[in-house]
């Protein structure tokens, strides 16, 4: 079954940077796109970026193009994202996604996430 194992976050000021990585088994990581998305306080799912299977191509939702930045290590089936200029709206629980570039993402519904808090 598909595995996502998120880690790297953490407790913040506003204007700091983390760089949260995702480890990934179960599938062939390097023919599936992947995403993170992340879910705040009382708000429902939001995707936020993806990266093709190659990794040469990447796309951002508009709340976090220009300081995030997502990227993959297929040898390692890791994908992570650096997060820069971090804002109090930035806290969430961020989980990391299959597939989701041109198509629906998929979250397992057993995914822990990883917790970023952004203080102001």
């Amino acid at each position: 079954q598909v595995q996502l194992v998120e880690s790297g976050g953490g407790s913040v000021q506003a204007g700091s940077s983390l760089t949260l990585s995702c480890a990934a088994s179960g599938f062939i990581f390097s023919n599936h796109a992947m995403s993170w998305v992340r879910q705040a306080p009382g708000k429902g799912v939001e995707w936020i970026s993806a990266i093709n299977s190659g990794g040469a191509s990447t796309i951002y939702g508009s709340s976090v193009e220009g300081r995030f930045t997502i990227s993959r290590d297929n040898a390692k089936s890791m994908v992570y994202l650096q997060m820069t200029n971090l804002k109090p709206e930035d806290t969430a629980v961020y989980y990391c996604a299959k597939d989701g570039y041109s198509s629906s993402f998929y979250k397992p519904p057993w995914a822990q996430g990883t917790q970023v808090t952004v203080s102001s």
